[in-house]
């Protein structure tokens, strides 16, 4: 089936609350201090009212299985790659321990195109968070959708080049080389089962990566921080993968103002670019 518009406009709704054990837990992920009267650091959001299908529900890659069935959220897309490819996020008002939240998505666009990898379909869903009565977070997420990659095909990303990746240009450098701990515990408070997080003879053998690769919205978690580090809270960031990033492996996250445009990325260390992004205050 290659018709998805009966999708376009379906909803769903989920609850949850953001207690105690699980903002310790997303501190402790990150190494953060507690902050003032339970506020949480932006990002926190990726953890709440998160998919919660049955085990007997998902498939080979970890995802829950798309039908065409009436109660299908997310369209039956035959392809089968599956990669959170960005967002577009307005922050409205913090998220605090204790508040119950609500979150409504929709799927707003289904757009099947061909790119350089064969046939691909993106799927734009919007989420609207709710702290009790108030919008906290308004999120445009695209997923992308593409075809197995051949089994001749050279492992991605590809190795590391002879490049040093150089920090003059940027005002705000930060390193990390993420580690198999932080992928495991950011996939536990996001209940993302998706097996290139923790699963490296499946990322390497049947995905076709050199080896675990770390999340998106882990990335963008990371810069985030990085921003309130460098002058507090944003009210609007847009992040877009550019090329996997491989767990064990160093990365360099910066920041630079322009104008009233915050510029940010995620960098490897020859210089790659991983994730880009812009911001505003």
């Amino acid at each position: 089936m290659n018709d998805w518009s009966a999708w376009v406009g379906r909803e769903e709704r989920r609850s949850d609350r953001l207690d105690l054990a699980l903002a310790a837990r997303w501190l402790a992920t990150f190494d953060l201090p507690a902050q003032a009267e339970g506020a949480m650091p932006q990002g926190i959001h990726f953890c709440l009212c998160t998919p919660d299908a049955v085990s007997a529900a998902l498939g080979e890659d970890g995802h829950p299985t798309r039908d065409d069935g009436p109660a299908s959220f997310l369209p039956p897309v035959h392809l089968p790659r599956r990669m959170w490819a960005g967002s577009d996020i307005e922050f409205f008002a913090p998220i605090a321990i204790g508040a119950a939240i609500s979150r409504t998505s929709r799927v707003a666009i289904v757009n099947p195109k061909v790119g350089k990898s064969g046939p691909m379909v993106f799927v734009y869903v919007e989420h609207q968070t709710f702290a009790g009565d108030t919008l906290a977070v308004r999120e445009l997420q695209t997923l992308v959708y593409r075809a197995a990659a051949a089994a001749t095909a050279a492992p991605q990303p590809p190795p590391l080049g002879d490049g040093q990746f150089d920090p003059s240009a940027w005002q705000a450098h930060r390193t990390l080389t993420p580690e198999e701990p932080l992928l495991f515990r950011f996939s536990a408070l996001t209940f993302n089962s998706h097996r290139i997080h923790y699963d490296e003879p499946y990322a390497r053998a049947v995905e076709g990566y050199r080896g675990l690769v770390v999340h998106g919205p882990l990335m963008a978690s990371l810069l985030l921080q990085l921003a309130e580090e460098h002058g507090g809270r944003l009210r609007w960031f847009n992040f877009q993968a550019k090329s996997p990033a491989i767990v064990g492996e160093p990365l360099h996250l910066v920041l630079r103002h322009e104008d009233e445009t915050i510029v940010m990325g995620v960098f490897a260390g020859d210089g790659r670019q991983i994730v880009s992004a812009e911001a505003k205050r």
